[in-house]
């Protein structure tokens, strides 16, 4: 491709975007530096006395090193399922994102995720302008990050009907209550049916709500921004589906995510102690995960505590599972977070190299 591919419609080099930054003052860094700190305090010191768990709690010097290197490994093949289907979703053809900066953008997106309170907008934002920046249109941006969230969470939203439904009718072991087993499965539905709704959105939605929302007043201005977001969601819904019709092997990526870090939680039980039935763990596990939806950094003491709450729900040992919870996610919350960081630094120096070389972007055919 030519050196021309990289300049705008007058010939001078397009504006470059500038990489997505909390805006943290002074006073706002000291105040999550001692949130963090004393949620961390509390759950790991506090948290233990006032449940009467002393002794319960000297376990965690005796863990198992097995197991514990065993989760360390889950945790690492986690990541790597990630990455691979964030190649599957928005790598296509010729691009200047390879296996390294892939690896970056989806690491360096993830600390933004787990660092700051913001339901995951900040790894959203960052992976979004990095993927601008190697070339990629905005709009195919925004149609693959919405097939990319539909697959990974679709995983999550599928492994949540079928656990609960399986516990529930007693096809899994483990106690059968309607707000810990039916209901999630209920939901869930509600939010697979939702989907397939969205993927009935039609191409140019916005364009034909541009038709007749015509005018500068505020009603039309209001419409037409609210017509682009089924479109978005519908394509990226649709291009989803796509994938899944193909059947590549990356996608295995998405389920990959979830298991191994749920593989994780397991070895952290078997590391204390005996770990519960299988369907216990997995629905304890992404009903603790909604306490990411807190506005909290990283979901510090939400996921910790919803977690904790629903093995209680299950009847599962209150020590071995304060003990567990916290061991998992001193892995899944620490271990990426450092390597996150580097990544992000790593990432500022990648895009700066592609726009020092002046090459030109590579094509991305649109995916609907």
């Amino acid at each position: 491709m030519s050196a021309a591919a990289s300049t705008g419609k007058d010939g001078r080099p397009p504006e470059r975007e500038e990489m997505p930054r909390v805006a943290l003052g002074r006073d706002r860094i000291i105040l999550l530096a001692v949130f963090v700190a004393s949620a961390i305090a509390f759950l790991y010191f506090v948290l233990p006395k006032i449940a009467g768990l002393g002794h319960t709690w000297h376990r965690i010097r005796e863990g198992d090193p097995v197991w514990l290197l065993a989760g360390v490994g889950f945790e690492l093949l986690s990541f790597l399922g990630y990455v691979a289907l964030f190649r599957v979703v928005f790598i296509r053809g010729e691009s200047r994102v390879d296996w390294r900066e892939s690896y970056q953008i989806t690491m360096a997106g993830v600390a933004a995720t787990r660092l700051f309170a913001a339901a995951g907008a900040g790894g959203v934002a960052l992976t979004a302008w990095a993927l601008r920046r190697s070339g990629m249109g905005p709009r195919v941006v925004a149609c693959r990050m919405v097939a990319f969230m539909a697959l990974l969470y679709g995983v999550y939203v599928l492994a949540v009907v079928l656990d609960g439904f399986g516990l529930s009718l007693g096809i899994l072991s483990g106690r059968t209550g309607f707000v810990i087993t039916l209901l999630p499965a209920l939901l869930g539905l509600v939010l697979l049916a939702l989907l397939g709704l969205i993927s009935l959105v039609p191409d140019g939605f916005s364009r034909r709500v541009g038709g007749w929302a015509t005018g500068r007043g505020r009603f039309a201005r209001l419409a037409q921004r609210l017509a682009t977001a089924p479109d978005s969601l519908g394509s990226g819904v649709r291009t989803a589906l796509s994938l899944v019709r193909a059947r590549h092997p990356l996608l295995l990526g998405a389920v990959a995510w979830w298991a191994f870090d749920i593989a994780t939680l397991y070895a952290a039980f078997r590391a204390f102690g005996t770990a519960p039935a299988g369907g216990v763990i997995v629905m304890a596990y992404f009903i603790g995960m909604l306490g990411n939806l807190l506005p909290l950094p990283g979901g510090i003491g939400g996921v910790d505590g919803g977690m904790i709450g629903v093995f209680a729900a299950f009847d599962v040992d209150t020590g071995l599972a304060i003990v567990a919870v916290l061991a998992y996610r001193a892995f899944a919350f620490w271990l990426p977070t450092v390597p996150g960081i580097v990544a992000y630094l790593q990432l500022r120096r990648t895009v700066n190299r592609w726009d020092e070389t002046g090459t030109a972007a590579a094509q991305h055919p649109s995916y609907t």
